[in-house]
């Protein structure tokens, strides 16, 4: 079958189409045959090995171990394991993998039956692949961690991504008020999404400005730990998704202090593969929330894919198809 694989780590020049070996289902998993592959920024990260991180949490110290990347699939089931209970050969399912091993961003993929769920006719295998990691990030973000009420304060910053675009909706469905963060060219997207209000990050810091919020979603970074306080409201909260190794750090090692001994709370959103995406999938079937994509790229051109990720020019997400 055919591949994007990659040896070493420093830039998408080491990507390369392979001929490689299909995989076999194990007695618990699932032989997909990959119809389309969603592009997240932990590729971004993994091609490149940055920020280090990345590699402490299992890409790899010196080389990467994870050959073939990507982690949002969709596709038909072409055999399954003598084990598997939930899908027959022919069933359509999308799904995040990363917990089943990776290897979206190739022709066929063998995992776990737990990590996939049945796609809706309704959906394209475009806009199947584009729900499971942004969408379920996007829905954590809203329900783990506060309570959003209508009339609330939300930032998000970084709003015009996969993540954001996704947020947007789900948090104005609340009926709370969202200011959204992101270059001026997705101005137009961010406010047919539902955006009360829109900055360029590149013109304008939201966290020197008299404005308070009562909820902030950090999909990028940005600023530091301390700015981000200093934009919340008393009893707010901050919750950080995505962002350079400095912020990640100090919203392990820090945030958890600021959290005890002041009316803020601060943290890190820990991603947990495929959570509620029963519901997520509800809020899309019923026309709710809609998925955005940007790009649509053949296989061959994934580092294309990467590249406009990297640079931060995606509006929604990227969509490899195979």
């Amino acid at each position: 079958m055919k591949a994007m694989v990659y040896h070493t780590y420093g830039s998408t020049d080491n990507l390369a189409l392979e001929q490689v070996p299909q995989p076999d289902p194990k007695d618990n998993e699932v032989l997909v045959r990959v119809r389309a592959a969603s592009v997240n920024s932990w590729d971004w990260d993994l091609v490149r090995g940055e920020p280090f991180y990345v590699r402490l949490a299992g890409g790899g110290l010196r080389k990467p171990i994870k050959k073939i990347i990507g982690c949002d699939v969709a596709g038909t089931v072409i055999e399954v394991g003598k084990k598997v209970t939930k899908f027959k050969a022919g069933d359509e399912v999308f799904g995040d993998i990363s917990a089943s091993g990776w290897g979206g961003f190739a022709e066929y993929v063998s995992v776990q039956e737990k990590t996939m769920t049945h796609k809706p006719e309704a959906l394209s295998f475009e806009e199947a692949a584009s729900l499971p990691q942004a969408g379920v990030m996007a829905l954590q973000a809203i329900r783990d961690f506060r309570e959003i009420r209508a009339g609330d304060q939300v930032v998000i910053n970084g709003a015009g991504g996969g993540v954001g675009t996704f947020a947007i909706q789900l948090v104005k469905l609340i009926g709370a008020e969202v200011t959204a963060i992101d270059r001026a060219s997705k101005f137009e997207l961010m406010q047919s999404l539902g955006a009360d209000h829109v900055i360029d990050f590149e013109r304008e810091d939201f966290t020197v400005s008299e404005d308070t919020y009562d909820y902030i979603i950090d999909v990028v970074g940005h600023h530091s730990l301390f700015d981000f306080k200093r934009a919340l409201k008393p009893g707010g909260d901050y919750r950080m998704i995505g962002g350079p190794s400095s912020l990640i750090l100090e919203a392990m090692f820090i945030a958890p202090f600021v959290s005890l001994f002041g009316n803020k709370k601060m943290g890190i959103l820990g991603h947990k593969p495929n959570k509620n995406i029963e519901l997520l999938m509800k809020y899309v079937e019923a026309g709710e929330v809609k998925p955005v994509i940007g790009s649509i790229y053949p296989l061959e051109e994934l580092p294309a894919a990467l590249l406009e990720l990297g640079k931060g020019d995606l509006h929604g997400k990227a969509i490899i198809r195979i």
